[in-house]
């Protein structure tokens, strides 16, 4: 699958097969995530790779019970570290270039899974504190993402979209 491919068939998956990600995949990820660009090449977050039942469960009732992320087999929790980001950048990277650099990781992170033949969705709603309780995160870091991962129980249709002229602004 090309990029252009991988990008209009991506959607937002909320019920997974039980059936376990190969290690392979979960890899291939982890290595996109790495590629991934960041201000200054600092990559200004951490990432958490999530297998056990009861994390997957907390974090689950911590995005206030979105029970769909307890059934995938597999979650990556995206959280900026704005101190990494602060050496360098200052108070701007601290309030902003960490928590893009998490957020730009997160996305190639939902492309590879789309082109893995995996679904995913981005869950953003959920309480920083019982996530960070729930992956064992220290405080100074953000939880900025959630992404359950596995394979698709589900195929949802097509999602109406803003048409270009009213998406894009030619200055």
């Amino acid at each position: 699958m090309d990029f252009f491919d991988t990008v209009a068939r991506r959607h937002s998956i909320r019920a997974f097969r039980d059936v376990e990600v190969e290690r392979e995949k979960i890899d291939r990820i982890l290595e996109t995530i790495n590629h991934a660009p960041s201000a200054g090449d600092l990559q200004a977050y951490q990432v958490y790779l999530v297998h056990s039942r009861r994390q997957r469960l907390a974090l689950a009732h911590a995005a206030l019970d979105q029970m769909f992320i307890s059934e995938a087999p597999v979650v990556l929790v995206f959280c900026a570290t704005p101190q990494r980001s602060a050496i360098k950048y200052g108070q701007r990277g601290e309030q902003l270039y960490a928590l893009q650099d998490a957020t730009i990781a997160c996305a190639y992170a939902q492309l590879a899974t789309s082109t893995l033949g995996l679904g995913a969705a981005w869950v953003g709603s959920f309480d920083e504190d019982a996530v960070r309780r729930a992956i064992g995160a220290p405080g100074d870091e953000i939880p900025i993402a959630i992404l359950p991962v596995g394979y698709p129980a589900e195929a949802p249709g097509w999602t109406p979209r803003r048409s270009l002229r009213d998406l894009v602004r030619e200055v």
